[in-house]
């Protein structure tokens, strides 16, 4: 029946009918089915395009898997292994893992686990086949294996052990349950030991050395990329903050149109739990390009978390640009100069930092971005100090004066990121580059504050800005 008869049977008499109710429910079936491949297939266009690895990573696993499964095809192997064989197959689908750090801790636990479980669980029943009898053989088998998996899943709740060998935990409760358990005698249970360590190995091995050798994913390297470019995120927040909140153009535009991406430092708030993941994986990973076998990785989470503090500023300063309640525009004029060169010098030496990580160099640019910065902070700081809003409302000033100490706050977390990153590169053996001045070396060049403290004067500061020991000028 062609399409055309089944339109005849729709609109005609049929299509009234039961037959006409079943055929729109296969076409609209049909319809939607298609569809979903459809989404299926772009969904899966995206995840290529997004990460092209990650189709190399399918056909290693697929070489690996083909490779192990040879082992039924040539006899003299599968003569000399049997059905343990499917064991190297199910190393390879378990143990593979997207990257080389991945691989090689779960590879690395599991045949060290069989390895000692193994010899555990041979010793164990030989002894309690030896020294108990029929009658007391069960007895002794079953207080080790509650002995043994009690004390194993113990251990796994330590934070070190969880972290770094919770997979080889869980296999050596398995591999001895198995063993010991078994029923066999002596040299049977040897040589099934023998040849489940002998499988275990081969599935491990050559799972490691297809995914080292064939187009490598070196974790190390993207936490290395990721703590750089959470640095870069915050500076473009910190350098996008200024104009934003004082609404000053640049080359004709608002940053109001590109909003959104003063948003991409929110990512950095949640990154602690990836950052940890991956550092456990990169101490897996043997030395590649610039980074050494015994890389300092946890310098990497102290950069960290350095970065999610200023974050953490930076969130508090992005509710005062989405707040309804907004200062004056007066009232905000007298801090915008400090603010502004605070925001700017911030977020290059945020930057700075970042392009230096990227490349593993020392650069002393940053450092000169941050003194230029502290500079800005304490002048920023004097201003709140000698009282610039007295003649204004409180509640009015409350916003600026907000943003203001915030500010001050993150000139204080970003001189600690750049402390952190200086011991990582310190640790790291990076390369030092070459100190360059910059372009613009004098802070305010149309700074229209002069302050003068008279030194010979006892008294503190006044608190309602008035001329006692201090002479205030401000023309802001």
């Amino acid at each position: 029946m062609t399409s055309a008869d089944f339109d005849d049977l729709e609109n005609g008499s049929g299509g009234k009918g039961p037959c006409g109710r079943v055929i729109r429910w296969l076409k609209a079936v049909s319809a939607k089915s298609w569809g979903k491949v459809v989404e299926a297939a772009r969904e899966g266009k995206k995840l290529a395009e997004d990460d092209p690895r990650r189709i190399v990573h399918s056909f290693k696993v697929g070489l690996a898997l083909t490779l192990v499964c040879l082992f039924y095809y040539y006899r003299p192997l599968y003569d000399g292994f049997g059905v343990d064989a499917m064991w190297a197959v199910l190393t390879v689908a378990l143990v593979f893992e997207y990257s080389v750090g991945g691989t090689l801790e779960r590879g690395i636990n599991r045949m060290m686990a069989t390895l000692l479980a193994g010899a555990l669980a041979v010793g164990v029943h030989h002894i309690s086949t030896l020294w108990g009898g029929k009658v007391g053989e069960p007895i002794l088998m079953a207080f080790s294996v509650f002995f043994v998996a009690a004390i194993m899943t113990f251990l796994r709740f330590f934070p070190v052990l969880k972290a770094r060998h919770d997979y080889g935990l869980m296999v050596f409760i398995l591999t001895f349950c198995l063993v010991s358990v078994s029923g066999y005698k002596d040299e049977q249970v040897l040589d099934m030991a023998h040849r489940r360590l002998s499988t275990v190995a081969i599935g491990g091995c050559t799972t490691i050395i297809v995914c080292i050798c064939i187009c490598p994913v070196w974790i190390g390297v993207d936490l290395h990329n990721l703590i750089a470019g959470n640095m870069e995120k915050l500076g473009d927040f910190m350098e996008g903050f200024g104009f934003e909140y004082f609404g000053i153009t640049e080359n004709g535009l608002t940053l109001s149109d590109t909003k959104s991406s003063l948003q991409r430092y929110k990512s950095v708030l949640t990154s602690k739990g990836l950052e940890e993941f991956m550092a456990n994986l990169a101490r897996w990973e043997p030395g590649h390009g610039g980074f050494k076998f015994c890389h300092p990785w946890e310098k990497y989470l102290n950069v960290g978390t350095q970065s999610r503090q200023c974050a953490y500023k930076i969130e508090a300063l992005n509710t005062y640009l989405n707040t309804e309640i907004q200062a004056p525009a007066e009232i905000r004029s007298k801090i915008q100069e400090p603010c502004t060169n605070i925001c700017n010098e911030c977020g290059k030496a945020l930057k700075e930092l970042a392009a230096a990580l990227k490349k593993m160099t020392l650069s002393s640019s940053a450092d000169q971005h941050i003194a230029y910065s502290k500079a800005a902070a304490e002048s920023l700081d004097l201003l709140l100090k000698i009282g610039i809003w007295e003649d204004a409302n409180v509640l009015e000033t409350i916003p600026s004066a907000a943003v203001a100490l915030l500010l001050i706050d993150v000139v204080a977390c970003v001189e600690k990121i750049s402390e952190a990153v200086h011991e990582l590169a310190s640790a790291a053996d990076f390369k030092t580059e070459q100190p360059q001045l910059l372009q613009e070396p004098v802070l305010y060049e149309e700074s229209h504050v002069a302050i003068t403290i008279d030194h010979n004067s006892t008294d503190g500061l006044p608190e309602n800005g008035s001329s006692n020991g201090i002479t205030t000028n401000y023309n802001v």
